[in-house]
Parts: C-alpha cells; structure tokens; sequence
C-alpha cells in the first residue's frame, strides 16, 4: 500500500518519477541504509518537484513499527485517570502517535490481555500494580519499550511517578500543628504503590513529632463509596481528631459520609485528600495536588525516546506536589501553646511549596 500525503503524492508517486524503486525511495528518506549519491540527489530531486510530504504513519510502516502506543490503567473510572490519559493522550499526539488503551479492572486475564496488548504497540505504558513485574520485565526482554507510571520501576525500565513521602510528611505536620493527636489513615496501601509512600511519610511525620502513629491504615479502596462507607465506621465509634486519606475521592465521600452522621468537618475532625481534582477544591478539601495530566505527558515522552532508541541507562522522574491548605483541616493557627512552631519535613526529592487557598 502506497502512503499519499495531503496532496495524493505517493511515495509510488516519487519512485516513478526518479526512476528507482519504492524500497530505494524509503531508504534515501529514513537515512538508514546507504545509497549512490547520484540516485539520493535523483530521489531528493524527485520529492522536491513533486511536494512530496511523507506522512508519519507511512514512515512507521516503513520502519516496520505500528504508529501506536499502549497504556495500560487498573480503572478508567474517577478523575485521576481521566487526567493523567488526557496529558499522556496529548503528548503521544504532538508526538505523531495514536494510543491505545487498556483497564483491566482487576480480570485475573490481565496479565494475558496487557501481553497481547504489547504486541500490537511500539511501546507500553503501564500505571500502578496492573500486572507483575514479571510480566513487566517479560515484555521488555521481547525488545518492546515499556514505561511504568505511579509504581517502582522493575528490573531495567524506565519510570515516572510523583513524589509522595516528603509531601505527607509536610501535611501530617501541618494537622499536627493544628493539635491533631489521634489520626487514621485511609487507603490502599497494598495495590498502590503510591498510597504506600504516603503511609510511609504520614507515619515517619508522627514518629518524629512523638505521636504514636496507627498500627495499620484502614484498607479502603479509592473511590467515594470507599469513604462513604468509611465514614458510617467512624462515626460508630470514638472519633479521630483527623483522618488523613490516601486520595480525594476517599476524602470527599468520608466527608459527605460524615456529614449524613451529623459529624462536623472541619469541627469535630478534620479531613484531607490527596491529587486536588476539580472536586475538592469546590468542597474545601485540604490535599496534595500532583501534576497528574504531567505524569501522562511525561510518560508518553519517555516511552517516545526509548522507542527512537535515544536513551541507555533506565530514566526515573520524580515530578513534584503541592500542599494546598484548605478549610478541611480547620483554622490555620496552632491549637496548642506548645506546637506553635511546625516541624520541618525531611528533605524530599522534589521541591514541595505549600500553597494557601488565596493563592488559587
């Protein structure tokens, strides 16, 4: 099949013309195989008369690439997703590729669904505990790139994530200062990867402020319903003075969860989420904002460099968060003479700026 630009010129088109064949036009375009200068100037000449353009999709299928790559999510539900497929969707256009997407949403099929995926691509995106690392690292001894997102990065591949321990630290010694004594934590720390480190900087934020942090976090998932049930718990038995929750969707449903049991937020205890979608900045939610349409946007350009074949050793980027301080927590001043001045987090990866609620 001849590939025609936007004017009808086919690379038939340019072969015909300077008298060679198609494969000899192809390879004076790709620079990758070497010809007699007399039959490159005729096949340039040839493309010059002719306005000929070639199209990105014929230059894959020349190349014997698919002109697509895959990303692969747990869930397509929520706005965390959405934001993160929108800037990696947007990259991978500006880039001259097409995406295709894959949520397992859990199948015990997934690891077979995201390897057949993988033969279909140039490329693979892989968000959070999807599949193993074994089948990660399968795929990329097949010779297929592959980039995870929001997860540790097995064996030799390439990763992008946000930063999660610095930032909870930050927020926990920001409900600290308030006075807050009794916390839970919200989330699943065992399928993601994220809500892991944020448990991790929560905890080390408490030990270090001399408060005996929980033994375990309250495994919920991520979505409202989540904590919505979460809230029916709480609200049975001795409060918390604040429940720090793994995302905002988690923390606006204990919000509205509490609020049906006649429990006061921030009044009676104070709540915070985390990622800062459209939501909780309406519902005066105090959280961590990450870049989540970046994450997808910088994926998408990892996964283009080690399909282009310019990159070596693995890449790991860190891309920094926000503490955004809101109403959630209540009033912006130490509850008790002794924590007038707030602990400093331990120094993180990536630079953290606390932004007030003005500053929006």
């Amino acid at each position: 099949m001849a590939v025609a630009n936007r004017d009808g010129v086919t690379i038939r088109d340019v072969a015909a013309h300077a008298g060679v064949s198609i494969a000899t036009v192809s390879r004076v375009l790709r620079g990758t195989t070497p010809v007699t200068p007399a039959t490159r100037d005729r096949v340039l000449a040839a493309v010059a008369e002719l306005g000929f353009r070639p199209s990105a999709l014929g230059r894959f299928l020349a190349e014997g690439r698919h002109a697509a790559n895959g990303i692969v999510f747990p869930d397509l539900s929520g706005p965390y997703y959405a934001e993160v497929v929108l800037g990696y969707e947007e990259m991978a256009g500006e880039l001259g590729r097409s995406v295709l997407i894959l949520s397992t949403h859990g199948r015990d099929a997934a690891p077979d669904m995201v390897r057949e995926l993988a033969g279909r691509v140039d490329g693979l995106v892989v968000l959070g505990r999807t599949v193993s690392d074994d089948v990660i690292e399968e795929i990329a001894q097949r010779g297929i790139p592959v980039v995870v997102l929001a997860r540790p990065a097995p064996s030799a591949v390439d990763s992008v994530k946000a930063e999660n321990d610095g930032s909870a630290q930050r927020l926990t010694e920001h409900l600290v200062g308030h006075g807050c004594r009794r916390f839970v934590f919200l989330g699943d720390v065992n399928g993601s990867p994220d809500s892991m480190e944020r448990w991790s900087g929560f905890r080390a934020a408490l030990e270090r402020a001399g408060i005996a942090p929980p033994d375990e976090p309250r495994g919920v998932g991520l979505r409202e319903e989540e904590g919505l049930r979460a809230a029916d718990d709480l609200a049975a038995g001795e409060l918390p003075d604040a429940v720090v929750c793994a995302n905002d969707e988690v923390a606006l449903g204990l919000i509205e969860g509490l609020r049906r049991a006649g429990v006061q937020v921030p009044g009676q205890v104070a709540v915070t989420g985390w990622d800062d979608v459209m939501a909780a900045r309406y519902a005066g939610l105090t959280t961590v904002r990450q870049p989540m349409r970046a994450l997808g946007a910088h994926a998408a350009r990892l996964l283009d460099i080690r399909i282009r074949g310019d990159a070596e050793a693995p890449r790991h980027e860190v891309l920094p968060t926000e503490l955004v301080i809101r109403d959630s927590c209540g009033r912006h001043e130490p509850a008790h003479p002794d924590n007038r001045q707030e602990p400093r987090a331990a120094a993180s990866r990536s630079a953290i700026r606390e932004v007030s609620v003005n500053e929006e």
